[in-house]
């Protein structure tokens, strides 16, 4: 029976919600943490500091990425030196460009020349991931997110190209390739066949790989009639 202490990928929790960070940030299986300004301002976050220094007083021994959430280069990197300055296992996620448009390339290529961690997000094309590959630091610990996820949102299977961005980075030993903006289980099993060395997974889809991984598939299908019963008797149905 597999579960989610085989495997051989790195699982990342993906949320912003402080009772289920610190919940799966004590599971072995957990490697690693992630979160956004968008996961924050659905959980209701106002103070973005005040927060993210409140789980890092708990998130001491695994890696967490924040992000900056600014479009003046200038002030991202005002952002990113701050954010990196709270703890050495935290990585500054910088967007590969501002929400205008702008590459953020310049910024992250000198970045990881001062030695700063960081996880570049939002890569949803190879050549995005070429430049990356191109501006990182090879002495320094990176992360690139490619958003397996909203590629195939589009219809286009993301696994050819998720392996071809593992093969773009072959020259940086010290990036590790994320898949992100993860939908399903079976995204847990796609992303390690295509040689990720991450996989940053949504707290409910988490639990739910966590509750289903390995069961039996004709007793999966008893508890599926078992519950279209259940439900039509509570209903009260009637033909």
């Amino acid at each position: 029976m597999k579960t989610l202490h085989d495997l051989k990928i790195q699982l990342y929790a993906d949320g912003a919600d402080k009772a289920g960070i610190l919940e799966l940030y004590a599971k072995p299986y957990i490697k690693g943490l992630t979160t956004n300004p968008t996961l924050m301002n659905k959980a209701g976050i106002k103070d973005y500091e005040a927060f993210s220094k409140d789980i890092l007083q708990t998130v001491k021994s695994k890696p967490i990425s924040l992000e900056v959430f600014t479009d003046d280069l200038v002030d991202m990197k005002r952002q990113a030196l701050k954010i990196a300055s709270w703890g050495s296992n935290v990585y500054t996620k910088i967007p590969i460009t501002n929400s205008v448009g702008v590459s953020c390339l310049p910024l992250i290529k000198e970045l990881a020349a001062q030695g700063v961690k960081l996880n570049v997000t939002a890569l949803l094309t190879l050549k995005q991931v070429q430049g990356v590959a191109e501006a990182l630091n090879p002495a320094v610990p990176s992360v690139v997110s490619v958003f397996a996820g909203r590629i195939a949102d589009t219809g286009v299977d993301p696994v050819p190209m998720v392996r071809a961005c593992g093969a773009l980075l072959e020259g940086q030993p010290k990036a590790e390739l994320l898949w992100a903006s993860t939908r399903e289980v079976l995204n847990i099993f796609q992303a390690q066949d295509a040689g990720c060395a991450i996989i940053t997974v949504p707290h409910d889809i988490l639990a739910k790989a966590a509750k289903m991984l390995g069961n039996d598939l004709t007793a999966l299908s008893l508890d599926t009639v078992k519950m279209f019963a259940k439900d039509a008797a509570t209903a009260g149905f009637k033909l």
